[in-house]
């Protein structure tokens, strides 16, 4: 049958796919809009399954506080082009709200049942998203705290995503959990733990095997240098005593007065409000840390192109 101007309109206005794609499916389909849009979707998902195993280390870090919950999620695409895209900044703002309302760490996100369309899974949508963005997209990571009677929770993104913090902070009087001080305080916190990267919020939470480490290297870092062997298990002490000061976030200087420490700076805030404050937890996301990004040699790309031409 003869495919006309409108119906590809209509099928493109539906399916956001390339024009041409849209010909092709209502051609295959005998003009049938409901088996065109599922033979581009069935397309869509091939060309996604192709894609998945492109390197993606660009993107975003988005966080956000949703009710009562506060969400971190790191999504990552090829491209820091495509991050800036409305449909990938779109597609992110959904996955943030499927955390919040759904997620409780069980179960991979991807078999979740989308929470803006019951009909979808998670992972369908996704390869839907990457199909029509064009690039291999991926849902790296996230986080999320509920605040409790005694707490709050807060977000703080630096640099337009590059770098995402979610925070939960305590006060012993649950009145006090809507003081501004209170929120003036997890949003300093915040800040500082993007530039500062703590490892923990005290000495006990970093993992025995860490701390061993890094009194492993120090004890041949002292040795190496021509330190008496009787006196380097004395030195290394010190020496770690230094380290966790520096790598716990109640220890360290605050970045906004570093002539006081950031548990100084919650005393401060308790006199205030009259409760007792801490920080309970934090997580801090920055965008592709860990992800080996791939080097494009640009002379051996152009001679795979050339190839058979």
């Amino acid at each position: 049958m003869s495919i006309s101007a409108t119906m590809v309109k209509e099928l493109r206005e539906k399916t956001n796919a390339g024009m041409m794609d849209c010909k092709k499916a209502l051609e295959a389909s005998n003009g049938d809009l409901d088996a065109a849009v599922e033979w581009l979707r069935v397309k869509g998902l091939s060309s996604a399954a192709k894609k998945a195993d492109r390197i993606a280390a660009e993107g975003t870090v988005f966080a956000q506080v949703i009710g009562n919950s506060g969400i971190i999620v790191e999504v990552n695409s090829e491209t820091d082009f495509v991050a800036r895209n409305e449909g990938f900044r779109g597609l992110v703002t959904d996955i943030a709200e499927h955390i919040a309302h759904v997620v409780d760490h069980a179960g991979d996100i991807l078999e979740h049942t989308f929470h803006k369309n019951p009909l979808k899974k998670v992972g369908e949508m996704l390869k839907e998203a990457i199909a029509t963005i064009g690039e291999n997209i991926v849902i790296r990571r996230f986080e999320k705290y509920t605040a409790t009677a005694n707490s709050m929770v807060h977000t703080y993104i630096h640099g337009e995503g590059k770098i995402g913090v979610l925070i939960e902070v305590t006060a012993s009087n649950p009145a006090a959990t809507n003081a501004p001080e209170l929120r003036t305080f997890a949003q300093d916190v915040a800040l500082h733990i993007a530039a500062m990267n703590p490892m923990a919020v005290n000495s006990s939470e970093i993992p025995a095997e860490v701390v061993e480490k890094e009194k492993e290297i120090l004890k041949a870092k002292n040795l190496e240098s021509g330190k008496k062997a009787e006196m380097v298990d004395k030195i290394v002490e010190g020496q770690i005593r230094k380290f966790l000061a520096e790598n716990c976030l109640v220890e360290q200087a605050f970045v906004k007065n570093p002539d006081m420490k950031v548990s100084d700076l919650a005393k401060e805030v308790g006199k205030k409000i009259n409760a007792d404050v801490a920080v309970k937890r934090f997580v801090r996301f920055e965008l592709g840390a860990g992800i080996e990004k791939k080097q494009n040699d640009f002379a051996a790309e152009v001679a795979a192109q050339m190839k058979g031409h």
